[in-house]
């Protein structure tokens, strides 16, 4: 029954995740991605911390993959410029850092990394929130 459970709500959260990203704005894709990688390292953290080198293993690729496979490739070389790429070499940075908390099972490049991520969601984040003209006020100005 237990099992059954798990699944259910396994299932539950894996709709309501499908349903966000599918309804989200690209703005809102790369804040969900910075908070996925965000999470795995966190889930990393803990595995290191209880021993778990399978899982932690996992959550490390998984945060790496984010990061490779999601926010380096949504970079628009052609219209970011310089900071797409300084972004770019900032994510391969950090995925140099999770390298080496992988190989030598350290949670201090992780938490690094961590801190980088949050930087740039809660930069994105405000980016988002900041109030956007109409097209009329800026022809008008």
């Amino acid at each position: 029954m237990y099992t059954n459970a798990r699944n259910t709500a396994q299932a539950y959260t894996s709709i309501g995740l499908e349903t966000n990203i599918l309804s989200a704005s690209p703005h809102r894709l790369i804040v969900l991605l910075y908070e996925g990688a965000e999470l795995s390292i966190r889930m990393a953290i803990k595995h290191i911390h209880d021993g778990d080198l399978m899982k932690k293993s996992a959550a490390i690729t998984k945060a790496s993959s984010i990061i490779h496979d999601g926010l380096r490739a949504a970079l628009d070389h052609g219209q970011g410029g310089d900071i797409a790429q300084k972004l770019d070499a900032l994510y391969d940075y950090m995925g140099k850092r999770l390298m080496l908390a992988h190989l030598r099972n350290e949670t201090a490049p992780l938490e690094e990394v961590l801190g980088l991520l949050r930087e740039l969601r809660e930069a994105w984040q405000q980016i988002g929130a900041a109030p956007r003209q109409s097209t009329l006020q800026t022809i008008a100005a």
